[in-house]
């Protein structure tokens, strides 16, 4: 558990056409990871990965912030979304989202990675982690899914799974992508947000992950759940890591978008803990 730090982040404007973000407080839990002044400061390796309908625009803010201290950072788009928008179709499934960011380490030869899985990307992460278990150090789940072996990528109802293999069926490849403001995303940041989000292949919410136990061996891990935002999911695995010894958490009053809403705030918390 994580100290409380009431401070708001200073946002400052990214991208021409985005508004600056707003600053929101972000609310700890007990025994912060160290004073600032004795924060780790060696270069990190940082893999930031999106969540569902997002891409690697979203990370901008934190991966400034972090690359400004010396840091190492990278923000892979998954296949079918944002600026890989066009590769969109009926053939991209999880083990797709999977390679995105195995690949990634593979090709870039990365190692000592503190691996940051936001929302969807729980899962893949969860399976890459089979495959690059050995080259990660540590591991940040915001506000995403934690999902045991053999749990499928779309975490709603049965009857809502048989209906998105039903619209695959007749051709609908694209679940449309939630407003903004049902994700919390501060007011200023709304439009610019809505403006990039594009469909989340169906395909990849169909198939089970395959988990043999990697992720918890990451020898350093961390869960941040955004309060602000509900999902009985990402609360479950809140507490399923406060339980847990092995992990640490943090709360934030921040929206699910934490990496929009909160930059600064998690940029030094990433800083911090990997």
């Amino acid at each position: 558990m994580i100290a409380n730090d009431e401070s708001a982040p200073t946002r400052r404007v990214v991208l021409g056409s985005a508004a600056a973000a707003v600053g929101l407080a972000a609310a700890t839990c007990a025994n912060d990871f160290a004073p600032r002044a004795e924060a780790q400061s060696a270069a990190k390796t940082f893999v930031l990965v999106h969540g569902a309908w997002h891409g690697g625009w979203c990370w901008r803010r934190v991966a400034d912030s972090l690359q400004s201290r010396g840091h190492k950072v990278f923000t892979p788009t998954l296949t079918g979304l944002g600026e890989r928008s066009h590769l969109l179709s009926k053939d991209i499934t999880l083990d797709t989202h999977i390679y995105d960011i195995v690949n990634v380490f593979k090709w870039e030869d990365l190692r000592n990675v503190c691996l940051v899985a936001h929302s969807y990307a729980g899962w893949p992460c969860t399976g890459a982690l089979e495959q690059i278990g050995d080259r990660v150090s540590s591991i940040v789940w915001l506000d995403a899914f934690k999902p045991d072996d053999s749990e499928e990528a779309d975490p709603a109802s049965d009857a809502n799974r048989k209906d998105m293999a039903a619209l695959l069926a007749r051709g609908v490849i694209g679940r449309r992508p939630p407003s903004a403001a049902k994700l919390f995303v501060n007011p200023k940041d709304q439009a610019w947000v809505d403006s990039k989000l594009t469909p989340q292949p169906i395909s990849a919410g169909l198939q089970p992950v395959k988990f043999n136990g990697a992720r918890e061996r990451v020898a350093k891990k961390l869960y941040i759940r955004a309060t602000r935002f509900p999902q009985k999911a990402f609360d479950k695995a809140h507490a399923e890591c406060q339980a847990d010894k092995s992990w640490k958490t943090l709360v934030t009053a921040a929206g699910h978008n934490v990496m929009i809403d909160a930059p600064h705030w998690l940029a030094d918390r990433l800083h911090q803990f990997a």
